[in-house]
């Protein structure tokens, strides 16, 4: 017994005295030493802050952002905030005894966490925030007893959140935001009592929410937006939350109602729950919340009625209940809320009259949005009280009655829309008034149909920031006033559907901004001026339906920004200027019921992405050009009721995705092609009314077509249900023929008979010789691998066919196959004849066999045979080239498709330049070496030139086998390799993504390159060199989508700067563009 006592006493004084045995074995050299340790895994440091201010000649305590304590002197504090480092954190870091606290906040630090941070018992504020961290939360960090704050956010942890983490019995603040978490949020994160703040948002987080078991008196905020939460919010979850003032749980999968316990939190500021799946109507108790600033619960279900109770608010800012199926009226207390900054109620079901003093009372509302909805009557004269309005959108109602006059008055308003209404005004009297509106973008105010006047010239007098102004069936009549050219900032004109005449101003030549012009339907006369060619950024030209004549102008094949242009339906003569086919990247043509004549354009196949062709009802004369099957994209084609002669082109069966092909009332002659058979998406086709003879084809979509498409042919034959002749096989008509026939059975015969022993002996030596030759694979560690012969690569491909053929690189040709079991491969053959291909072989192979990365392509095998035959077996990628994506219509990406390619690839170079031993160069970053695969998941591909670096050397030099225009100089002039060269190439790519402009464009000689283009317009606030494709959107999405472009257009100009030491590191770009995500994501979120 005195023993077990006296071993109890050794013990507890054991343990109290080892933090007096830690400060002894360590010391302020310790600290030192920590820290230098620190430094070295700092691979940049752009502000030479540790390289010039921590040395060890001078006092620890000393350099920049360490604190010590007054008391042992050692190092209590360590903040690096905001430095722009890139490295590691080094193991010794948990040698900093007495460390309370730790931030590296604002970096570009990689790699996991290292374990022996668990060792800083007396930390108590540690943030990692904005890095680029990955790997796992470590559970250990659940032993820092004495944490106060753990900031993890913004960097890429994955896996669950641990458990240990509720072991922090101290921990006030939790925020783990913007990592790629997965798992369920763990039921004992809500026993720390001392918890106040708890952030998960923009994770992976599933399950359902937990409930809180225990009065938590200091929680104020929980923030679990963008998650993939599921079921209903626990019905007693608010009773033990009795001061929370934030909560934030949008962006979820959450159904069912809002439980009854949430209006027990008086304190409650914001309630976010929009985009969701709830249900049910609006309590109204939620007017007991006198407390509530911001409430966001748009995107669900919610039906019912908007509670009067609302009016109760008074801190209110911001209500957003849009798009719901809530209904009735709008109580009249909602607009007397003097707080309000922001209205939604569009997207719902509601009715009745707007309250006759709306404004009077809202004298700091922004944003009033009430679109969508079956509002009725006139427009309050009262909303121009709301002076501080910024965007009035009430599109999509019944609202009738005059436009106010007096809507000038909100002279911050910069979007306008009333579209598809039924409001009317005399002689357009609101226009006078909204020229005071000097900072208005967008007006809108189209299909109003009892509107009926003309447009004054005082249009001409609106915002010189107007930048869309949509009128379309407003029934204007008169011409269209020449000072409509005064808007020099005008990107779309939308006037079509009404009654206009006159003729085209030609001022209209002068917006230089311009890039769609829609007046289509209309009375317009005339020609096309000429001066609509100075519109350089025109994307969308609609004059359907006019009375315009003359020649189509020949300077519209100047317009290389053209995407679509309407000519259709006037009184257009002359032939098709050869011009246009400079239009290479249009989309859409049609010219039909014009009078047109002459023969189509001998190089029509320049317009190489175009989809759809329409040259019906005009004089157009001669055959169909073959010219035509260079067409790949083109889905509806129509050549009706012209006087084509000649026959139908054998080769439209190499337009694999044609849907639409009306060839009738021509003069067309000789047999149906039987390879349209193979159009296995034709679902139109029309050929009556010409000269056709033959046999009509039965197989592919011929099963479908009636006699509709083939009569007035009378010479055609085929299947009793089409109603025409049977075709009965034709004897031969003489002996001649017969005679003829004998001598080429006689002469052919023998002739083939000697052509197959001599391809049977050729075959067997062929095999003999292989069977010689020792075969050897490069041993790629897969788990899937296999070997290849040549034989089943030669299968698999069909002999290697053309047909086959994906594409061309500077040492090999790569080639669709598919194997016996169905597996679509792609294969790389090398062309050996050429010099350097041997050695483009070997440098592959080695890059891949020791490379292994998501963004890679992957390589399941090779196959060689010596001298005779090498090449590689490469994961199929379905969806090809970032090239055919960037420059073909139907394969159209979006800001955020091309942002996550941009990623994909600089994580495939972050991995070759520092997740290896030995650094890889590409030397070759194109887009035509970017694969797509099934998932749009970018993959780098093509190291046939790729350089490998040692250790010890930072740079080569070799002969410029590089892409002209992505090339670095340094590399062009000295042919001097490093992976600096490659951060120079992918500025360029990324500049070309955003631009959609090749730097080897035509527009770019002499001094101008792509690169200087974009810094001219950038530094002039043009930004007129985004693609116009991501700019179609309208209001705050443009703005948001432009603004992420020129953030992205500023990473890829610091990218490719001159001097090599002067360039971002990859792990600096992939940091810069994740977060140009991010909050791309947060701003597209929040545009509604």
């Amino acid at each position: 017994m005195g023993n077990n006592f006296l071993n109890l006493a050794l013990l507890i004084i054991f343990h109290f005295s080892m933090p007096t045995f830690s400060m002894k074995l360590t010391t302020i050299h310790t600290d030192q030493s920590v820290l230098l340790a620190l430094k070295d895994h700092v691979i940049h440091d752009p502000e030479n802050v540790l390289t010039t201010n921590w040395s060890a000649s001078s006092p620890v305590c000393n350099w920049f952002g360490v604190s010590c304590g007054s008391k042992h002197r050692r190092v209590t504090a360590l903040d690096l905030t905001g430095l722009g480092l890139v490295g590691t954190l080094p193991p010794h870091l948990g040698n900093l005894s007495f460390l309370s606290l730790l931030y590296v906040t604002n970096n570009s630090f990689y790699g996991g966490l290292p374990v022996q941070l668990s060792n800083l018992r007396r930390l108590k504020y540690l943030s990692f925030g904005n890095n680029s961290f990955n790997g796992e939360i470590p559970s250990r960090l659940g032993s820092l007893t004495e944490l106060r704050r753990l900031f993890l956010y913004q960097n890429n942890f994955k896996g669950v959140i641990p458990f240990s983490l509720a072991y922090l019995s101290k921990l006030e603040v939790l925020y783990l935001f913007e990592n790629q978490i997965s798992g369920s949020i763990p039921s004992t994160i809500f026993n720390i009592s001392s918890l106040q703040e708890i952030d998960l948002s923009y994770n992976m987080l599933s399950g359902s929410i937990p409930s809180v078991p225990r009065d938590l008196l200091l929680l104020e905020v929980i923030d679990f937006t963008s998650n993939n939460l599921t079921g209903h919010i626990p019905k007693d979850t608010f009773d033990h939350l009795p001061n929370l003032k934030e909560l934030f749980l949008s962006f979820n999968l959450l159904s069912g109602r809002i439980p009854a316990s949430l209006f027990k939190c008086k304190e409650l500021q914001v309630l976010s729950l929009s985009f969701n799946q709830m249900e049910g109507s609006l309590p109204i108790e939620i007017g007991n919340l006198s407390m509530l600033q911001y409430i966001y619960i748009g995107r669900n279900h919610f039906e019912g009625i908007i509670p009067r109770e609302i009016g109760n608010l008074k801190y209110l800012k911001l209500l957003h209940l849009g798009f719901n199926n809530i209904d009735g009226s709008i109580p009249p207390q909602v607009f007397n809320i003097s707080t309000l900054r922001k209205i939604s109620f569009d997207g719902n079901q509601l009715s009745g009259h707007l309250p006759s003093n709306m404004g009077l009372f809202l004298p700091n509302l922004e944003e009033l949005y009430l679109g969508a909805n079956y509002l009725v009557g006139s427009i309050p004269t009262y909303i121009s009280n709301a002076s501080q309005l910024t965007l009035l959108e009430m599109s999509n109602n019944y609202f009738s009655g005059s436009i106010p006059d007096n809507l000038g008055n909100l002279r911050n308003l910069k979007l306008l829309t009333m579209e598809n209404n039924s409001l009317t005004s005399s002689r357009m009297s609101f226009l006078f008034s909204l020229t005071n509106c000097r900072v208005l973008e967008n007006f809108l105010f189209g299909s109003n149909p009892f509107i009926s006047s003309e447009l004054p010239r005082v249009v001409g007098n609106l915002s010189s920031s107007l930048e869309l102004f949509s009128a379309y069936s407003c029934n204007i009549r008169g011409s269209i006033p020449s000072e409509i050219g005064n808007l020099s900032h005008l990107i779309n004109i939308k006037l079509g559907g009404n009654q206009l005449i006159g003729q085209i101003p030609t001022t209209i030549g002068g917006l230089e901004e311009l890039q769609s012009l829609s007046l289509d339907e209309n009375k317009l006369e005339g020609s096309i001026p000429s001066d609509l060619c100075h519109l350089n950024k025109l994307a969308f030209l609609f004059l359907t339906n006019n009375k315009l004549s003359g020649p189509i102008p020949a300077c519209l094949g100047d317009l290389t920004s053209l995407r679509q242009l309407f000519l259709n339906s006037n009184m257009f003569s002359s032939s098709i200027p050869f011009t246009l086919t400079r239009l290479n990247y249009l989309l859409i043509l049609y010219l039909s019921s014009n009078s047109l004549s002459g023969p189509l354009p001998i190089d029509i196949g320049k317009w190489k992405v175009l989809t759809s062709l329409d040259l019906s009802n005009n004089q157009f004369s001669g055959d169909i050009p073959t010219g035509v099957a260079d067409l790949k994209d083109l889905t509806h084609f129509s050549l009706s009721n012209n006087r084509i002669m000649g026959s139908i082109l054998e080769s439209f069966d190499e337009l694999p995705t044609l849907e639409f092909l009306d060839l009738s009332r021509n003069n067309l002659s000789g047999e149906i092609p039987k390879s349209l058979e193979k159009l296995r998406y034709l679902k139109y086709f029309n050929v009556s009314f010409n000269k056709l003879e033959g046999e009509i084809p039965e197989g592919g979509s011929f099963g479908n077509y009636t006699i509709k498409s083939f009569k007035g042919n009378e010479a055609l034959c085929g299947v009793a249900r089409l109603h025409v002749p049977n075709c009965k096989t034709r004897p031969l008509r003489n002996s001649k023929a017969k005679s003829n026939l004998k001598l080429i059975i006689y002469v052919a015969l023998p002739i083939a008979s000697a052509i197959l022993v001599m391809a049977l002996i050729i075959i067997i030596l062929q095999n003999r010789r292989k069977d010689k030759l020792p075969t050897q694979e490069d041993m790629i560690p897969l788990g899937t691998w296999r070997r290849f012969s040549y034989h089943e690569l030669h299968q698999a491909t069909d002999g290697f066919n053309d047909s086959r053929l994906l594409g061309n690189g500077s040492y090999g040709s790569v080639f669709q196959g598919t194997l016996l079991d169905g597996t679509i491969i792609a294969v790389k053959v090398f062309k050996l004849e050429l010099e350097g291909a041997f050695k483009s072989f070997d440098v592959e192979c080695d890059v891949l066999r020791n490379t292994r990365h998501r963004n890679l392509v992957k390589v399941i095998s090779s196959c060689s045979n010596d001298l005779n035959f090498k090449a590689l077996v490469l994961e199929f990628m379905p969806n090809g080239t970032l090239d055919k994506w960037l420059y073909s219509n139907n394969q159209y990406l979006d800001i955020l498709q091309r942002l996550n390619v941009m990623i994909d690839v600089a994580s495939a170079l972050e991995y070759l330049h520092h997740g290896n031993a030995t650094p890889v160069v590409h030397c070759d970053l194109k887009p035509n070496n970017v694969l797509l695969d099934e998932d749009m998941v970018a993959h780098l591909s093509d190291f046939g030139i790729a350089k490998l670096l040692c250790e010890d050397v930072s740079m080569i030099q070799t002969m410029t086998m590089a892409t002209f225009g992505y090339m670095a100089p340094e590399y062009g002039i000295e042919g001097i390799v490093s992976t600096k060269g490659d951060v120079y190439s992918f500025g360029i790519l990324l500049m070309e993504i955003i631009t959609r402009k090749k730097p080897t464009d035509e527009i770019f000689e002499g001094e101008r390159s792509l690169k200087s283009w974009v810094i001219e317009s950038i530094s002039s606030s043009r930004n007129q060199v985004v693609d116009p494709k991501l700019l179609s959107t309208t209001g705050r999405e443009h703005l948001k989508v432009k603004n992420c472009a020129l953030s992205i257009l500023q990473v890829g100009l610091e990218c490719s700067v001159e001097l090599p030491n002067e360039r971002l590191h990859m792990k600096e770009v992939v940091t810069k563009l994740k977060k140009i995500k991010v909050k791309l994501l947060r701003d597209m979120r929040h545009v509604r």
